[in-house]
């Protein structure tokens, strides 16, 4: 059983290297490395060799109809089919035995303080295998799904990078000109949040600390030279007064929200930040107090609340909530 399950794997690590589109038609040697890295941590050939992958891929043909290729120009395989991706076929016993075991493994480590961060989405993935064991599911229950997966394929390579303290270099489009431009900074922090992925690293021509979208990064490269730069980061500390992906150095305010009585039990149940608390009560409405960074986030969450929420303080705050209502208009 063992064998099938890294086989299942395998297969899917090889299926992701060859829709890869920021390093396509990966060589046999390319998907060797990938799956061994991601098996058994290493790439000196000792756990897969080049025969395991030859065989996979004849598998990967005959049982899945996967239309791979090989292109004597680019030295590499790829999809005949752009469209096609094993992730598209049904899991068969075996795929949901395997992530069976693999999610009963992890619940052994949930409540591991390096994993606590990862409970719920432990949680997540054991509830979901345990569901899809029975018939039918999706006729009775929905998960929600992530409708962005761009930049996951970075996060192996950048995960390594943060541990060995080694530079980044990559191309970076801007949301708004959707222009690219180089960037070589040292990596500090993977994060997620909206079923995004985002990078937070220190960029030392700016000498300030910087969150970059995995999605919008090209040409991801890790550098071999290690940081000297000191830099003194903690992620909580980081985060402590932010809502959102968006933080900084800069100092917290305190905001006041003036809801009516229906959007105060939403904020009740699920409280906008850890440092907010009721500071009145009264039959018509509430008054909330958190202490915050003011970010996008944080005035997209109040916008969210129509007119249910008011802001109250800070004014600059108030100033811009009224703004974008106005806009609405």
């Amino acid at each position: 059983m063992p064998h099938i399950k890294n086989a299942l794997i395998r297969y899917r690590i090889i299926d992701k290297c060859i829709k890869n589109k920021y390093n396509p038609y990966p060589s046999k040697r390319d998907l060797r490395e990938a799956c061994e890295e991601s098996l058994f941590g290493s790439i000196d050939g000792n756990h897969i060799c080049d025969s395991t992958i030859e065989k996979d891929l004849f598998a990967m043909r005959m049982e899945m109809d996967a239309p791979i290729k090989y292109s004597k120009l680019e030295r590499g395989y790829f999809y005949e089919n752009d469209d096609f991706s094993i992730n598209d076929i049904p899991l068969t016993e075996d795929d949901i035995e395997s992530i069976s075991f693999a999610a009963k493994t992890l619940m052994q480590f949930r409540d591991v303080a390096l994993f606590k961060q990862f409970g719920s989405a432990i949680d997540k993935i054991v509830d979901r295998i345990s569901l899809s064991q029975n018939e039918d599911t999706d006729q009775y229950i929905q998960f929600e799904s992530s409708s962005s997966e761009g930049g996951s394929e970075f996060l192996s390579p950048i995960l390594e990078a943060i541990k060995q303290k080694y530079y980044l270099t990559f191309d970076y489009a801007s949301f708004i000109s959707g222009e690219l431009k180089p960037r070589k900074v040292i990596p500090l922090l993977l994060k997620q949040y909206s079923n995004r992925w985002y990078l937070i690293s220190y960029d030392e021509s700016k000498s300030d600390y910087i969150t970059y979208a995995l999605d919008r990064i090209e040409d991801l490269q890790v550098s071999k030279e290690v940081a000297k730069t000191p830099i003194d980061f903690n992620p909580d500390n980081y985060f402590k007064h932010a809502i959102g992906i968006s933080s900084g150095n800069k100092q917290p305010s305190t905001v006041q929200l003036k809801t009516s009585t229906v959007a105060a039990k939403y904020l009740d149940s699920l409280p906008l930040h850890h440092s907010q608390k009721v500071i009145e009560m009264n039959d018509d409405y509430f008054v909330f107090s958190l202490t915050v960074n003011i970010s996008e986030e944080l005035i997209r969450a109040i916008l969210s609340y129509g007119g249910d929420v008011h802001v109250l303080q800070p004014k600059d705050l108030k100033d811009e909530v009224v703004r974008r209502a106005e806009r609405m208009c």
